[in-house]
C-alpha cells in the first residue's frame, strides 16, 4: 500500500531548547527515516587546520555544550 502526503506548512515562530549531533527536528510526516553521516573534502585539503583560538566576545544565543 502506498500513501501519498502532501503537506504545506507554515511556521511563523519556532524556539528550540537545545539540540546535539545526534538530535533529529522533525517538522511533518515521514514514513521511514535513516541516519545519514557524509564527510565531504570539497577543498581537497590534506591536513587538519590549525586548532581555533577563543576570541572573546556575546555570549551565544544558543547554550553549547562542551562535549
Amino acid at each position: 500500500m502506498n500513501v501519498t502526503i502532501n503537506q504545506s506548512i507554515y511556521i511563523h515562530f519556532l524556539k528550540v531548547g537545545g539540540i546535539s549531533n545526534s538530535s533529529v527536528l522533525q517538522i511533518g510526516s515521514t514514513g521511514k527515516m535513516q541516519a545519514v553521516s557524509q564527510l565531504y573534502n570539497t577543498g581537497e585539503y590534506e591536513a587538519p587546520a590549525e586548532e581555533a583560538t577563543p576570541q572573546g566576545g556575546p555570549e551565544p544565543l544558543v547554550p553549547l555544550s562542551p562535549f
